[in-house]
């Protein structure tokens, strides 16, 4: 029997550890990235949380008037770049149809348990690439400046150890207990133990260079111009440079896979979100957990001795740059939380900014499509790619495998929206 060879489109998070998966597998593995071999996306420049507590998808109830709320300011966390765009007024009224309670209740065992799945992988790279992925197992604190958002964080404890997960309600004078290595203003925290952190940048390097050593082919800096299918299959893609062929394919790009669909008819919404980040390579003070500074929606992740905070979500923004407005909202709110944290902190640190892939329903997209035969979707993560990129990848070896999937894919189905 000849070798099988499939082809990955993307080189983020999810399409390393889908070519980790299937090299493992004893398959040939070639991958197609449009951005250079030194490009730092959205799997470099997140905040490096792998989060079993983020079983809430983003289409949650309250979500459309909070978002609408957020708005009125221009360095609140969230906004929408309103456009003439029928595929961006469609994505948001599939939103608002899913933004239920009954929707939340259906996603969160499936997102809790692809993250706890992730989380031992994590363990077994760790194991493997030693300490310089910082991957760090004291869970997450979700910090909170107001009694009544802590009251409200309660219940989310609540559902997460009806899930199984350990979450702890934690007051404010005992936050110093928990963390006496950074001073903290808050009323309190539910600290969620399952979680973890690591460095993003750190484990990209150390996944690439694994898969390469393993035979993987990476072409960086080639952009697909088309795919090319013949009754049902997709027989090749024609890049800027040359024309691949393979027997399978996977599609994980990210931000551009509604586009990149659409050449197969396949009706795959996604919007890009837009985020940023700063890294302070020597803080002030240096904390041991990872936290998210609830009302302001900031993530803080230390990584290896500097601390990077991230934050907002600017959906339907259609490149990566600055907007200084959402940047100084995440720079006010850090003192907030951390007094010692002052502005200039930030002054000469530059900014880092990316686009997550998101979905209507705020559930990924896993799994064969009618589109083609041999085409598999692994896209629209959101800010969960980082968090379910090795569950990803094992999914869709699975998947290509003809293997069972080891956690039901009905929820991530990608022809949900066709």
């Amino acid at each position: 029997m000849s070798e099988t060879h499939v082809g990955v489109i993307g080189a983020g998070i999810i399409g390393l550890c889908t070519a980790h998966e299937l090299s493992q597998r004893g398959m040939r593995v070639t991958i197609i990235e449009r951005a250079s071999r030194d490009h730092r996306g959205c799997s470099h420049g997140n905040a490096g949380m792998v989060v079993p507590s983020h079983f809430i998808p983003l289409a949650a109830p309250g979500m459309i008037g909070l978002g609408m709320r957020m708005m009125l300011s221009r360095k609140s966390p969230f906004g929408i770049h309103w456009s003439a765009s029928p595929s961006l007024l469609r994505w948001v009224i599939q939103f608002a149809r899913s933004a239920n309670a009954k929707h939340v209740s259906r996603c969160a065992p499936v997102l809790s348990e692809l993250s706890l799945a992730s989380k031992h992988a994590f363990e077994s790279f760790a194991g493997e690439m030693g300490a310089g992925i910082d991957f760090t197992t004291r869970g997450l604190l979700t910090l909170c400046r107001d009694q009544s958002t802590l009251d409200a964080e309660g219940h989310v404890a609540e559902q997460a150890r009806a899930l199984g997960l350990r979450a702890t309600v934690v007051s404010g004078s005992a936050l110093a207990g928990l963390d006496p290595t950074i001073t903290m203003r808050a009323a309190g925290a539910i600290h969620f133990e399952d979680d973890c952190h690591l460095s993003p940048h750190a484990f990209m390097d150390a996944l690439r260079t694994k898969v390469e050593a393993s035979g993987v082919q990476i072409h960086y800096g080639e952009s697909v111009q088309s795919i090319e299918k013949a009754q049902s299959a997709i027989t090749g893609v024609q890049t800027d440079r040359q024309r691949i062929t393979a027997d399978e394919w996977v599609l994980a790009t990210g931000s551009w896979s509604e586009q990149l669909a659409a050449q197969l008819k396949l009706r795959l919404p996604v919007q890009p979100g837009k985020g940023y980040s700063m890294t302070v390579a020597k803080p002030v003070e240096l904390p041991k957990l990872c936290s998210i500074l609830t009302e302001a929606r900031v993530a803080v992740t230390p990584m290896n001795g500097a601390v990077r905070f991230g934050g907002t979500m600017e959906i339907g923004a259609s490149e990566a740059g600055i907007n200084r407005n959402r940047v100084q909202g995440i720079v006010e709110s850090i003192p907030q939380f951390f007094p010692a944290f002052a502005d200039q902190e930030f002054a000469q640190e530059p900014v880092w900014s990316g686009l997550r892939p998101c979905t209507p329903d705020g559930m990924p997209y896993v799994g064969r499509t009618r589109a083609a035969t041999n085409l598999t979707i692994a896209t629209g993560h959101a800010m969960m790619g980082f968090s379910l990129g090795p569950i990803t990848g094992k999914l869709v070896a699975e998947t290509i495998c003809g293997e069972a999937p080891s956690i039901s894919l009905k929820l991530l189905e990608p022809d949900r929206f066709a």
